[in-house]
């Protein structure tokens, strides 16, 4: 069992994003609905779903917090297709982009999209090559596994 679960703050909208996030990871679904008593907050407390396996609750808490940067999902994605799928869908429903593989979806949770070759580059022993990956990592908006691997193999 997860002892840990990370808990996201929404004002009404916790059921229409855990549907919106569990569409975007494999492995993913919701698992459970606690649904207010009230019958405001957007029609349900508090939704329990899981993204590849790891628990999550969203709650509709009210307009009181907004969510920052300073706490991100970090998803490292097989490949380039599908750092542009993830990328594209968080878009195409109101998301905006930031830099270096950052992203924000349309109810303020910021994402990082970071494929596997990136982590595997800046692991490599020669400092050199590390540099050139994240030079040219600090350029990009959506990360892009070709110009990566360019940077890492002129360097």
């Amino acid at each position: 069992m997860q002892r840990v679960t990370p808990f996201l703050w929404f004002d009404t909208q916790a059921e229409e994003a855990a549907k919106f996030y569990v569409t975007l990871v494999k492995n993913s679904k919701i698992l459970g609905k606690v649904r207010s008593a009230t019958g405001r907050r957007g029609g349900v407390f508090s939704v329990r779903f899981a993204l590849d396996g790891h628990e999550y609750i969203a709650f509709n808490g009210g307009p009181h917090f907004q969510f920052t940067p300073a706490i991100s999902l970090f998803v490292e994605c097989e490949d380039q297709k599908e750092v542009d799928r993830l990328w594209n869908k968080i878009l195409k429903h109101g998301g905006k982009a930031s830099r270096c593989g950052w992203i924000s979806d349309k109810y303020g949770v910021s994402w990082q999209i970071i494929p596997k070759k990136f982590n595997d580059l800046t692991a490599d022993e020669n400092p050199k090559k590390v540099a050139a990956v994240m030079q040219a990592m600090m350029g990009m908006i959506k990360f892009d596994v070709k110009a990566l691997q360019k940077a890492y193999d002129a360097a």
